[in-house]
This record gives structure tokens, C-alpha cells and sequence, in this order.
């Protein structure tokens, strides 16, 4: 028999606003679930303050302190967490799992289709709702036409599965209504099958003046225009402290998403954490301390292997995410690049972080795009927002890039 999802998830909210509730996770370990878990957990807006890890190989135990906004749903919340965990099962009293028997199908694809009157925060607004109701936005194709109406094309999926529904569909235009009010013209949803899903495909391969712009960094030794970066990232490998284990230690400045960063790359590398500690100090300083192992159970003694971890861990938190400004002839583009990990899902709410960026500093976006491409050995997930004319003039290139990267960032 199994067992309960009360038993896998325990929720301790917190008595007084600011404190941290605390998130226990009790459940089967497999590799790369605390990377699964950092994700849902920043989907919902929650910044972790603390963590520990420990597990056997078999089984995990995880706690998060962290820091919520009032308007958490934690019902849901649970649910999404314990979906993240594996399934267990138990035989003769004998308990055991597979992640096997949970549903491996990809998502159902759906193409939204809004037309509506422009106004400035526009693209936000309809964004917000759409995470609001659990859409993971796939892709989407944003234009402007001359006489002030835009057509929004969202290739998205459904989290509860249920946008074939007519219910669903209704829950949807009525949210949409709610915001936009008499702006909607048109509105129709539709399941893609996947051939369509391939033919709005952009690329896979991103033209070599937009890779120069944005990954400049990783053939250089400058640090990225945005001044706001934390280039002060520590990162120790040890294997002195441990018989069967090796110590990273990692000291860094906080950023949103931060311990998702981390995992997301241990989990990428096929790393698994045995004892792990997490916790910010006063300052805004980070440090964690993870007690590793490859998945052949052995330590990293390989000077190679080491050092090409430690770069990756600092790239990856010196940016985890990839921010310009350019000129593309007599227009102003935003590029961001969000990295994919390897299992094709990346860092939640990009769009909705740098669409509302935007809306803060009054600026109007003509049109947008977002679309996977393999740049170098790796899968990216490009956003291209090309900006009004008439407001990208209004406001600084170096303004809109800080603005967008200290969202990203949750330095705002």
C-alpha cells in the first residue's frame, strides 16, 4: 500500500508576518529532487532562508524555511510538492518506490489565441493571469498591428490538465476579462497537435550577433554590463573531511532563486546530495555546505571533474541568467536567456519577471518572442522583446537592462 500525501508534505505556517514557516519534505529520494522542489517552490513566489538535506540514498529528508507573501496558496502548494515527489509502495511490509509509475506523457499543448486593444502593461497583465491559473507559458509570439490592436499567440500547457475542458476554458476567459475589461476583441483556445508545436518552433540556433551579446561573458574574463552582479562567489571542494562524501562549500551574496541554481546544476551533472545545509546570514550572505557523490556512490577525486564543477557553480550564480540591451538597426531589443536543464524545464516566471520590469519603468513592448535554442552545447530559452520606438527613448538602454536583471534577481 502507499501511503498519505499529509504524510509526504507538512506545512508549519508562520505566527507572525516576515517569519519563516517551515516546509518538511519526508518522502523517497532520487536525484535531482531538490531541484524539482526549489522550482515549485519559486513558482510560487517563496523565498527559501534555510534549508537542510539529508538522505540515505533511499530515502530523503528535507526541510525549507522560508519567507511567503500573503497571497500563497498552500493548499496547492502542498499538492504541486507532494506530485513532485516519487511514488512508494509497499510490499510485505518491505517499502519501495518508482518514479517510473508516475505519468511520463508530455503535457498537452494548447495555442491561446487573445486579440485585444494595446494599452501600456498590457502583455504583463495577461501574463500574470496566466501564471495566476497554473499555465506554464511554452512559447509565444506577441505582435503589434498600426491601428493599435495586438494579437498574442501563447503556446502553454495546463498544470490540473484540464484546458480541454469547456470549464477551464470559461475560468480562463473570465480571469482574462476581469483584468482587461472591454480590451479583449477575441479569444479562443485550442489543443495543438504536435506538428503544429514543431512548425512554431523558432530556430534551434540563434544568429551569432545575438550570441556575442549575450554570452560575451563566458569567453571573457569581464564581468556582465549590469553592475548589480555579485561577483563574489566562493566555491570549495574538499575531500578531506569526508570518507565517502565530498564537501562543496559555496559563500555567495542571495539572489532569487538561489538555491535552485545550485541544484539545478548538481542535478545536471547527475550529483547526488547525501547531508546538505543552507542558510542566509545577516548581510545578505549566503553559505552552503553540501556533502556530495556521483551516482556510481564515489567521491570526485578527479582534479578535473572538481574544477570543472566549481566553474559551473560560479557561472551559473554569478548569472544564472543572461541580460542585454542591444540596437537592432533603428530599434531597441531586450534579450534574456533562461538555461534549460536537461530534463527541458527552466526557471519559472521569466516572462512574467521581465514583462513586469517593463510595465514598472512605462514602457511599451511592440512585440515578443520566446523560443529554445542550443547555444554551444547547452539548451537556452531565449526571450527577444523588441521595444516601442517612441518609450525606449524615454528611458535609458542601461536603465531598462538593471531594472529587468535586479527583478530577476529579486533585487527590486
Amino acid at each position: 500500500m502507499g501511503f498519505l500525501h499529509d504524510d509526504v508534505v507538512i506545512m508549519r505556517q508562520a505566527d507572525k508576518e516576515g517569519e519563516p514557516s517551515i516546509i518538511t519534505v519526508n518522502c523517497p529520494d532520487k536525484t535531482g529532487l531538490g531541484c524539482d522542489l526549489c522550482r515549485i517552490l519559486l513558482f510560487f513566489g517563496l523565498n527559501i532562508v534555510r534549508g537542510d538535506v539529508s538522505t540515505d540514498g533511499k530515502w530523503c529528508y528535507i526541510v525549507f524555511w522560508v519567507v511567503c507573501k500573503p497571497t500563497t496558496r498552500w493548499e496547492l502548494l502542498k499538492k504541486r510538492l507532494a506530485a513532485a515527489c516519487p511514488c512508494c509502495y509497499s510490499t510485505s511490509g518491505i517499502s519501495y518506490y518508482s518514479s517510473e509509475l508516475q505519468s511520463s506523457r508530455p503535457p498537452d499543448v494548447f495555442l491561446l489565441k487573445l486579440r485585444c486593444y494595446d494599452r501600456k502593461g498590457l502583455l504583463h497583465d495577461v501574463t500574470q493571469v496566466l501564471c495566476s491559473l497554473e499555465f506554464s507559458i511554452e512559447k509565444v509570439k506577441v505582435s503589434t498591428t498600426p491601428d493599435g490592436t495586438v494579437m498574442d499567440l501563447f503556446f502553454i500547457t495546463d498544470t490540473r490538465e484540464l484546458l480541454h475542458t469547456k470549464n477551464r476554458q470559461e475560468e480562463t476567459y473570465k480571469a482574462l476579462e476581469d483584468v482587461m475589461q472591454d480590451a479583449i476583441i477575441s479569444f479562443n483556445v485550442e489543443k495543438v497537435g504536435p506538428e503544429i508545436t514543431a512548425c512554431s518552433q523558432a530556430s534551434p540556433f540563434l544568429p551569432p550577433a545575438i550570441t556575442e551579446d549575450i554570452f560575451n561573458i563566458e569567453t571573457s574574463n569581464e564581468l556582465p554590463s549590469v553592475s548589480l552582479t555579485c561577483n563574489d562567489i566562493c566555491v570549495t571542494i574538499d575531500n578531506s573531511l569526508s570518507p565517502a562524501h565530498t564537501l562543496v562549500q559555496i559563500v555567495c551574496g542571495e539572489h532569487k532563486g538561489l538555491l535552485y541554481d545550485i541544484m539545478r546544476t548538481l542535478k545536471d551533472y547527475n550529483i547526488q546530495i547525501s547531508y546538505g545545509r543552507f542558510y542566509i546570514k545577516q548581510g545578505k550572505k549566503c553559505e552552503i555546505d553540501l556533502f556530495i557523490m556521483q551516482a556510481d556512490g564515489k567521491k570526485i577525486v578527479d582534479p578535473r571533474k572538481q574544477s570543472a564543477l566549481s566553474s559551473r557553480l560560479k557561472m551559473e550564480l554569478l548569472q544564472p541568467l543572461r541580460v542585454a540591451v542591444v540596437s537592432r538597426g533603428p530599434d531597441t531589443e531586450l534579450l534574456v536567456a533562461n538555461p534549460v536543464e536537461l530534463s527541458s524545464k527552466g526557471r519559472p516566471l521569466v516572462f512574467f519577471d521581465i514583462t513586469l520590469a517593463l510595465k514598472m519603468l512605462n514602457t511599451c513592448i511592440f512585440s515578443a518572442e520566446i523560443g529554445r535554442h542550443m547555444i554551444g552545447d547547452r539548451e537556452w530559452e531565449v526571450y527577444r522583446v523588441l521595444l516601442d520606438e517612441g518609450a525606449s527613448l524615454s528611458v535609458p538602454r542601461r536603465k531598462v537592462e538593471e531594472e529587468v536583471w535586479k527583478r530577476l534577481m529579486g533585487w527590486e
